[in-house]
């Protein structure tokens, strides 16, 4: 550099030479060491300032990655011929070391922060040397003979329409090639279907100009039969591109024949950051072609010194890990995936969707469980979101179930990076990728071995919670005032609404009667402390409310909770309705009864007489003839409804109805259970899981606890019968009019009434 240049460069280089200085001493002293120190874990080398603490732990190999991109600035300060010189060398050497290590021999790379970047670069690139006079003639070269680009039905979503966007071509320029229907994977693309639709375009006067097949869906993991696919574009002259994350293998020493056969192809994008956990690295295209003026034409290469220095931060990170650290990292992540395919595949009722186990480094996965009937309940009434009838029942009722397995597995192993995911066609399913999550989150051995073994420890609840819903939707059925509602997202037994009097069936909207119904019935169920979960849906308040149902293990009685929860509702519809009633009767009693005090009233001053109301003459009047005059009121019942005079309440002293109190509305009595049994669970008579010290004794006890029940209600139920020359129960005196005939033993009296029923 010159000296003026120099010396205006000196304050910035020298403030960037000690930020330079100090990211370095933090990579040497970057392992973390604890110290205890009031109780909180310190840990040395992390970042200061604001983002201390906040920052994930991207190890080593991650700060070299991020100080490619501060390295990159300070290069970009030097003169040009030294820039070019040295960007150059930076290119190439990258180039060169991700062909030998992918086996792509005599290859270009493009580096590019977007991963579908590359291949809309590839796409121009094939334009150009398809399409001659592009560059003159334009668009209309492409109106007189239109290209096709193919995708795979199993393709990453959105990749079509970001290409048609980024190279100005209608969305009719994109043909999707469905998979295999009959033969093979259901994940794979259909060569025959390929040729037939490559042909059909030939004869429409269109030009088949590329196809994009897959190293490993982005969903499942498949590999295309990449070995027919470049027989097939070889003779039709397209483009083959590969991409997926099956390609990190190729640095493997056994690759198979599939992933193998891209190190053929035209081109293929890689994504390193991910595979090898490193964070701001940008995606490589590598691709074969001859042309340079081309390449430049359609944005692979550029004369721009910051377009090179994009793989700095890679070629650092290269030269860091070295070879065998890079085919370490892959080699580990493969090993973790065929780990976990071998342990469930000893886990009974779990399916693994990969064809191929030993080259595949993605395992996905589902609960999955044949259920004797398949036709679902035409009475059932439709959730809010329903799922379209086409699909089976089973898939139904999987799905939620294996929605809430992939939730429990990403909470109880945060290190494992499981993702949950819905097929079109498996359904929703549980995605165990590491070579894209192992690197940055460092899975390990154990990680897989705790995955495994909460997949068999849940597996129990998902088996008895499928196999309960039969037959909670059969209870709900028979039993009057429940509906069950079909709702297959719900990973519980299943949902059930109460109908109350006047609940409108025909129906959906917002039943503000039903909500408060199924608000105390919610509450109610909470209070009995069971095993069970209980919860008030949906979220959407538009539609009536419903009560959901959670999980259950094996042993519960279904059909003693279908009945507490028929029972509770009724009981909390009777207790509302009650309390209504005796609101509107209370209003209407006491109006009444001002009518009548009214009319006693006037009926008094017509007796005494007018003399008698003027204060001097009606003294005199009551003191020479008294008036003998009886205090009249009224009282009111409230069991009977009815308004009553208060005279027997003054001549007698007492009050008393010859109505009998209505009993207390109640839910259906439930069963004796034994000491320390909660509740919906099935009695322990018969059962192997008792002891046989212990089992007589609980069986005798709940025998006694059921014998005292039924002794205590069947002197009740069948006294007419045991004392035939007892009057019948309707002439049956009761207690208290025995002890009014005592104390007043005058037979003219009336018959006196209790005095706790006017209250």
């Amino acid at each position: 550099m010159d000296a003026p240049r120099e010396k205006i460069a000196d304050p910035t280089l020298a403030e960037m030479g000690k930020n330079l200085k100090e990211a370095m001493k933090m990579l040497e002293d970057s392992q973390r060491r604890s110290e205890e120190e009031n109780g909180k874990k310190l840990v040395s080398g992390d970042i200061p300032g604001p983002l201390q603490g906040r920052v994930q732990n991207i190890g080593e190999q991650g700060h070299i990655a991020l100080l490619g991109h501060s390295l990159g600035a300070y290069i970009s300060t030097l003169d040009k011929e030294k820039l070019r010189k040295l960007t150059t060398r930076i290119l190439s050497d990258t180039t060169l070391w991700l062909c030998r290590i992918f086996r792509y021999e005599n290859g270009c790379a493009y580096f590019h922060e977007e991963e579908r970047e590359g291949l809309a670069k590839i796409c121009r690139l094939a334009i150009h040397s398809r399409y001659e006079d592009f560059v003159v003639d334009g668009f209309n070269v492409l109106y007189n003979k239109k290209p096709v680009i193919y995708l795979s039905a199993a393709a990453r979503p959105g990749l079509g329409q970001y290409l048609c966007n980024q190279l100005g071509l209608p969305f009719p320029c994109l043909c999707r090639v469905p998979c295999n229907t009959m033969f093979g994977s259901q994940h794979q693309m259909d060569v025959a279907f390929l040729e037939k639709l490559i042909k059909d375009d030939i004869e429409r006067g269109r030009l088949p100009l590329l196809l994009v097949a897959n190293a490993g869906t982005a969903a499942v993991g498949h590999t295309d039969k990449i070995g027919r696919l470049k027989e097939l574009c070889e003779q039709y002259g397209i483009w083959l591109h590969v991409e997926g994350v099956n390609l990190a293998t190729l640095a493997l020493g056994y690759v198979s024949s599939s992933v193998l056969a891209a190190t053929k192809c035209h081109s293929m994008t890689l994504t390193p950051g991910p595979w090898l956990g490193l964070p701001a690295v940008p995606a490589v295209t590598l691709y074969k072609h001859d042309d340079p003026a081309l390449t430049l034409v359609a944005g692979l290469t550029s004369n721009k010194p910051a377009d090179k220095l994009r793989a700095l931060p890679l070629w650092l990170s290269l030269q860091y890990l070295g070879l065998d650290g890079i085919v370490e990292r892959i080699k580990h992540a493969c090993q973790l995936s065929q780990r976990l395919q071998e342990s469930l595949k000893k886990v009974d009722h779990i399916k693994i969707l990969v064809e191929d186990e030993l080259s595949s480094p993605v395992v996905v996965f589902r609960f999955f469980q044949e259920l004797p009937g398949s036709d679902p309940d035409p009475d059932a009434v439709p959730a809010p979101s329903g799922a379209p009838s086409a699909v089976g029942r089973e898939r139904h009722s999987c799905d939620a179930l294996n929605r809430w397995l992939g939730e429990q597995l990403k909470q109880m192993v945060p290190a494992s990076g499981l993702t949950v995911m819905d097929l079109e066609v498996e359904g929703t399913c549980v995605r165990f990728s590491p070579l894209m999550t192992a690197a940055a989150l460092g899975t390990r051995a154990e990680h897989v071995d705790q995955l495994a073994a909460g997949v068999g420890a849940r597996l129990p609840l998902l088996t008895c919670t499928l196999q309960l819903r039969e037959e909670f939707k059969h209870e709900v059925a028979r039993t009057a005032g429940l509906v069950y509602v079909d709702d297959p997202n719900w990973p519980g037994i299943g949902v059930v609404r109460y109908e109350h009097a006047n609940d409108d069936k025909n129906s959906l909207k917002l039943d503000p009667e039903g909500e408060k119904i199924h608000a105390g019935l919610l509450k109610k169920l909470n209070e009995l402390e069971s095993d069970l979960a209980f919860k008030m849906g949906p979220e959407y308040k538009s539609m009536k409310s419903c009560i959901y149902v959670g999980m259950a293990s094996d042993g519960v009685d279904v059909s003693e909770l279908v009945e507490t929860i028929a029972g509770t509702a009724r009981e909390i519809e009777e207790n509302s309705r009650l309390l209504e009633n005796m609101t509107e009767v209370v209003r209407k009693g006491i109006q009444e009864a001002q009518v009548q005090l009214q009319k006693a009233n006037e009926e008094r001053l017509l007796e005494e007489g007018v003399l008698r109301q003027i204060p001097v003459v009606g003294s005199v009047l009551n003191w020479f003839s008294p008036v003998q005059a009886s205090q009249k009121g009224r009282t009111f019942n409230l069991t009977a409804g009815s308004l009553e005079s208060t005279e027997h309440t003054y001549v007698y002293k007492v009050q008393g109805s010859g109505v009998t109190p209505p009993q207390t509305p109640s839910a259906t009595r439930t069963k004796q259970r034994l000491p320390g049994q909660k509740p919906f669970k099935k009695s322990l008579r018969g059962s192997d899981a008792v002891s046989e010290t212990s089992s007589v004794s609980h069986v005798e006890d709940l025998e006694k606890m059921e014998h005292l029940s039924c002794g205590q209600d069947a002197p009740e139920a069948d006294s007419p019968e045991q004392h035939p020359g007892a009057p019948p129960a309707a002439e049956a005196e009761q207690p208290g009019a025995l002890e009014d005939r005592a104390q007043h033993p005058d037979d003219g009296r009336p018959q006196v009434e209790d005095p706790e029923s006017l209250r």
